[in-house]
C-alpha cells in the first residue's frame, strides 16, 4: 500500500516537474539550435586524404531523421539516431570517394540487432572488396555484437587491458507471474487453439519457459550463432568449426588470448593504433588524421555519373518507393517508434497512386501488434501488388504482424539472422478483482443492459462461456492469418499451419521452408522492386514513405522524451524499474484485442 500511494503521489508530482524540464531544455537549447538551422542545408566539406570514423554508438533505426541534423548537443546529448539507410548510402559513397582513403571502425557499445549488424558487415565487406580501400577495427572492449562487425576488418586491435566477449549466445526472459500472484492479478491469457508456440503470455502467466517455447528459442539461438561464426570465420579465415571450440571452452579470458585465438591481430593502444593507420592508408605521419563522422558525411556531395553518363539528374528519374514499417504495429496513427495500421495504410496508398512511383519497397522491422492494423495494412499491400511490384526487406524482426503485412508481396527478403514467422495471434485480458479488492480495499458493482456487456472488464474474471466466446474470435482470426499467408505464399493452409502455431524462425530456416523469397537486405530488396518494374542500374532513384516530421516535431519530441526519462528518475529512484513492471501491466491490459505479436520480447547477446 505504501508503494502504491508513493507512485500516485510521485506521479502527481511527475505532471507539474514535466512542465519545469520542458522549459528548462527549450530555453537550454535555443542557442544550439540557431546555430543548427544556420548550418541547415550546407555540404559538409571533406578534405582530401580523410578517414571515415564508424562508431555507431547511437541507437540505429531503419531510416534516419528528415532533416542531416545531428541532435548530439547540449540536452540532445546521447539522444540522436542513425538511420540504417543512411550508414548505407554513406558507405556507398565512401566508396567511390577519392577523398576517403579508409574506415575506422572506433566501436564501443552498439545498440543494433543482428540483422541490421549484418546488413552494415555486409557493406562493409562490398567497401573493402570493390574499392580496395583497408578498414581497421579498434576497441577497448569488444562485445560479441561489435565483434562480429569488427571481424570484416583488415586489421582487428584491441587495447592491452581490454577484453573480447566471445562464449556463444544466450537470450533469457523476464516472467512475472509471482509479481502478479502477490499483487493478486490473473493474467487471462487465451491464444490459438493450435498455437503452442504462441508463448507471449508466458511472461505474465508462467515462472519459466513452457518446453514449446525453450525449442524454438534454442533452435533460433543455433540458428544465429551458425551464421554468426560462418561470417566471423569467413573475415577472420578461421574455421567455423575451431570458433565454436574457442567458444564453448571460454578460451579468450585475457586480451592475449584473443590474439593467441586468431581473433584479435595486435594489443595497442589508441595512439599506436593511429599511427599504424597512418601507415596503412598512407597518411602524413607527421600530421593528425582528418576524420568524417557518419553523421556530417551524409552531408558530403561525391560526383557520380549513370552508367550511360548523359546529364539526366536524378530528380527527373522514376522512383522506387521504400515504405519504412518500424516498430509495434498499432490501431490508428500509432506514435512515434510505432506503426500506425492508418498511418502506414496512407503511406503504401500514396506509394501506389503515384504514378512517378514504379515499384515499392516495404521495409518491415516489426514485432507486431494489433490484428486488426495488421490486416488494414495487409490490404493495402494487395492493392499496391495489383498495379505494381511490391518487394518486402525484412530487418532484425518480422514476426506475427510483422509477418501478416509482409505475406502478400511479390517476394520476401530477409537476413539469415532476421527472427520471423509466428503466424499465430492471442489476447490478454487481466482480472484485477483480487489486487482491487484485497491490496486496495476497492469493490464494483453495477447494471448492464445485456448479458455480454461487461465482458470485457479488468474487475472480475471471465466466465467459461466468455472464454468459450473470444477463443472463438482468435481462431477466426487465425484462420484468416493462415490463409492470408496461403494465399500470399502459395501454399496449402494445412502447410502455412504446420509452419505456423506461434513459432519463430530464422531467415535461413525461414526461405528453407517457403516463409521467405531470398537472403538479403535493404539493397538487394530495392534492386530487386527495380528489376521487377524493368528499371536497370542507375535507371530509378528512391524516395521514402510515410513522410517524415520537421525538425521542430523532433526537437519536441526529444524535450518530451527527456522531460519524462528525468521525472521517472528523480521521483521514483531505485524503484524506476519497478515501474517498468507496472508499465507492462498497463500494456498487457491494453492488449485486450485480438494480437497478432511476437511470442516473447528476444534480446540476443
Amino acid at each position: 500500500m505504501r508503494q502504491f500511494f508513493k507512485f500516485m503521489f510521485a506521479s502527481m508530482l511527475g505532471t507539474l516537474l514535466i512542465g519545469v524540464v520542458l522549459l528548462v531544455l527549450f530555453f537550454g537549447a535555443i542557442a544550439a539550435i540557431g546555430s543548427a538551422f544556420s548550418m541547415e542545408g550546407k555540404p559538409t566539406a571533406v578534405p582530401a586524404s580523410s578517414v571515415l570514423h564508424i562508431t555507431l554508438d547511437q541507437q540505429i533505426v531503419d531510416r534516419g531523421p528528415k532533416d542531416a541534423f545531428n541532435f548530439d548537443f547540449g540536452p540532445f546529448k546521447g539522444t540522436s539516431k542513425l538511420g540504417l539507410n543512411d550508414i548505407l548510402d554513406d558507405i556507398e559513397k565512401a566508396k567511390h570517394d577519392d577523398r576517403i582513403k579508409g574506415v575506422f571502425l572506433d566501436l564501443g557499445m552498439v545498440p543494433a540487432g543482428m540483422a541490421t549488424l549484418k546488413e552494415i558487415r555486409n557493406k562493409l565487406a562490398e567497401f573493402k572488396a570493390e574499392s580496395g580501400k583497408p578498414i581497421v577495427a579498434f576497441a577497448d572492449v569488444y562485445t560479441q555484437r561489435t565483434y562480429y562487425l569488427a571481424s570484416v576488418a583488415d586489421k582487428v586491435y584491441l587495447v592491452p587491458q581490454g577484453d573480447l566477449d566471445f562464449r556463444g549466445l544466450q537470450s533469457e526472459m523476464m516472467f512475472m507471474a509471482g509479481l502478479f500472484d502477490k499483487l493478486g492479478v490473473d493474467i487471462q491469457f487465451i491464444r490459438g487453439s493450435d498455437n503452442k508456440f504462441k508463448s507471449y503470455g508466458e511472461t505474465f502467466t508462467r515462472k519459466d519457459m513452457s518446453p514449446a517455447n525453450k525449442l524454438q528459442m534454442t533452435e533460433l539461438l543455433d540458428g544465429v550463432w551458425k551464421n554468426y561464426i560462418t561470417d566471423v570465420g569467413s573475415g577472420r579465415k578461421l574455421a567455423p568449426e575451431l570458433l565454436d571450440t574457442i567458444a564453448a571452452q571460454m578460451r579468450v579470458r585475457k586480451a592475449e588470448d584473443a590474439v593467441a585465438t586468431g581473433l584479435v591481430d595486435s594489443l595497442l593502444y589508441r595512439d599506436q593504433v593511429l599511427a599504424n593507420l597512418k601507415a596503412t592508408m598512407g597518411l602524413d605521419a607527421d600530421k593528425d588524421i582528418d576524420f568524417v563522422e557518419l553523421p556530417k558525411y551524409t552531408k558530403a556531395y561525391v560526383a557520380t555519373k549513370d552508367p550511360g553518363g548523359s546529364a539526366t539528374t536524378k530528380w527527373s528519374l522514376p522512383k522506387v518507393a521504400v515504405v519504412y514499417a518500424q516498430g509495434e504495429i498499432q490501431d490508428g496513427d500509432g506514435e512515434d517508434g510505432a506503426i500506425g495500421g492508418a498511418t502506414l495504410s496512407e503511406a503504401i496508398r500514396k506509394a501506389r497512386k503515384d504514378s512517378t512511383v514504379k515499384a515499392i519497397v516495404l521495409r518491415v522491422n516489426s514485432p507486431g501488434g494489433s490484428g486488426l492494423a495488421s490486416d488494414v495494412i495487409w490490404r493495402e499491400v494487395t492493392l499496391a501488388k495489383a498495379v505494381k511490384p511490391v518487394v518486402v526487406s525484412m530487418g532484425d524482426m518480422a514476426a506475427s504482424g510483422g509477418y501478416y503485412i509482409s505475406c502478400a508481396a511479390n517476394k520476401i527478403y530477409a537476413e539469415p539472422n532476421t527472427i520471423t514467422g509466428s503466424i499465430g495471434v492471442f489476447g490478454i485480458i487481466p482480472n484485477m478483482k483480487g489486487f482491487f479488492n484485497d491490496k486496495l480495499g476497492l469493490t464494483f458493482d453495477g447494471v448492464k443492459t445485456h448479458k455480454y456487456a461487461d465482458m470485457m472488464t479488468v474487475t472480475r474474471p471471465l466466465t467459461e462461456e466468455e472464454k468459450g466466446i473470444i477463443q472463438g474470435f482468435i481462431d477466426r482470426f487465425y484462420a484468416t492469418f493462415t490463409q492470408r499467408v496461403a494465399e500470399g505464399r502459395n501454399m496449402p493452409v494445412a502447410n502455412v499451419d504446420s509452419i505456423g502455431q506461434g513459432r519463430v524462425w530464422t531467415g535461413t530456416d525461414a526461405k528453407r521452408i517457403g516463409l521467405v523469397d531470398e537472403i538479403g537486405g535493404l539493397e538487394a530488396a530495392t534492386a530487386e522492386a527495380a528489376k521487377l518494374a524493368k528499371l536497370g542500374k542507375g535507371e530509378y532513384r528512391t524516395v521514402g514513405f510515410p513522410e517524415q516530421k520537421d525538425l521542430l516535431q523532433q526537437i519536441q519530441e526529444s524535450l518530451n522524451a527527456q522531460a519524462r526519462s528525468w521525472v521517472a528518475k528523480e521521483a521514483f529512484g531505485e524503484d524506476a524499474e519497478l515501474l517498468d513492471r507496472f508499465e507492462q501491466v498497463r500494456k498487457a491490459r491494453a492488449m485486450s484485442g485480438i494480437q497478432a505479436r511476437m511470442p516473447f520480447e528476444v534480446e540476443v547477446y
